[in-house]
């Protein structure tokens, strides 16, 4: 598979939510690497260093647009990015919102600054 230009990776304390997401967003941005890393081991709630990596390695992009759900989602995405050598934004907007919006607009190959744009409402400050 080639490298995308730009891809996703959604982080949740809930597979399920992570999972949804996803489903969602694969409607409007089939042609969109979108990976996700929800929950912790045997369902529980919660997020994991370990699977966020994965979720990051496993995307086929170089530059990836991360959301997540809650602060401590936020914390162990941090450390994954320093992990990496992608290019990772770390967006702090609305989880559904923010991720569906950004799909969207790399499926109609906006640019970057399009993109950045279009979620500054969406922002949570």
């Amino acid at each position: 598979m080639s490298k995308k230009r730009f891809g996703i990776v959604i982080v949740s304390h809930v597979k399920e939510l992570a999972a949804g997401l996803e489903a969602l967003l694969a409607e409007v941005a089939k042609e969109v690497e979108i990976t996700y890393a929800g929950g912790i081991e045997e369902g529980a709630i919660g997020t994991s260093f370990e699977a966020i990596h994965t979720a990051i390695v496993e995307n086929d992009a170089d530059k990836i647009f991360a959301f997540y759900d809650l602060g401590s989602a936020k914390i162990n995405l941090e450390m994954a990015i320093e992990m990496t050598d992608k290019t990772i934004y770390l967006i702090d907007a609305a989880v559904v919102e923010g991720a569906y919006t950004t799909a969207a607009l790399i499926q109609a190959d906006a640019s970057f600054e399009t993109i950045m744009d279009q979620l500054k409402p969406l922002c949570i400050k």
